[in-house]
């Protein structure tokens, strides 16, 4: 169990991407269901917009294996004298994979993925023959659709995976998640992974790394997809300095 940091409201674990990797290995393991988030600028947004004891918050800071995915937020955090590891959520998602690609086929070499379509799971195939691949495409607009998200959690508890990667977006894949905890049926680990595999297959690009280690890579998702992501980037982004300045001036009155 890694040692746990409160920032902008939610107990991040103070863990590396090697540390992070054993703790779902060891949660893949086990005879119920854990939640991995990796929240970033969108998510932390997303949050401060409601109330501290709205679900979403309580799904956030109930997760089994909670690592930051930002380097803004790193960035943020260091200002508020809090050392959190980056563990980005894309590239935890390609090593999960690539560490159970060469473990070979096993109960934990088995690998569902809720989300994407038959042409994404044709090309993981491709490119990880020794993974055992499930698939569920569940329709548009999950967060609004109660039955779709009990198709989901009824497939998670058939399955003989016990790595799920979701892939529908967030706050879907969390709400989801959120509802297989409580059904208390399944078994397993589910990772809530954005658009990680459609990095790994080459269908998406990824910012240089030089754009990546500037924290730049905002900019380069924008220049690729300007009419999806504008808002998150220009908009809504920008918020997370006015959230981490109340929090900060907050914890600073507190002491």
């Amino acid at each position: 169990m890694a040692e746990r940091v409160e920032f902008l409201g939610l107990p991040f674990d103070v863990a590396d991407q090697v540390q992070t990797l054993e703790m779902i290995d060891v949660r893949a393991r086990q005879d119920e269901f854990s939640l991995v988030v990796t929240p970033n600028v969108d998510h932390m947004v997303r949050l401060s917009a409601m109330e501290r004891d709205a679900p979403l918050w309580n799904t956030y800071r109930e997760a089994e294996v909670i690592v930051c995915d930002s380097r803004i937020l790193q960035g943020l955090a260091r200002l508020s004298e809090i050392d959190l590891p980056l563990v980005t959520g894309s590239d935890l998602t390609a090593k999960l994979v690539a560490d159970l690609a060469r473990r070979g086929r096993s109960d934990t070499a088995k690998v569902a993925v809720i989300g994407g379509d038959a042409a994404l799971l044709n090309e993981l195939r491709t490119l990880y023959p020794t993974i055992e691949w499930t698939h569920d495409e569940p329709p548009m607009g999950v967060a609004r659709n109660p039955a779709a998200q009990e198709e989901i959690a009824e497939f998670v508890e058939r399955s003989e995976a016990r790595i799920f990667l979701f892939a529908i977006g967030s706050p879907q894949s969390e709400i989801v998640c959120d509802l297989i905890k409580k059904r208390g049926k399944a078994r397993g680990v589910g990772l809530c992974i954005g658009a990680s595999l459609e990095f790994m297959t080459g269908e998406k690009k990824r910012a240089p790394r030089w754009m990546q280690a500037l924290k730049l890579e905002w900019l380069f998702r924008l220049g690729s997809e300007p009419t999806r992501l504008w808002r998150r980037y220009l908009l809504d982004g920008p918020r997370i300095f006015r959230v981490w300045k109340k929090w900060h001036d907050n914890r600073r009155l507190a002491r």
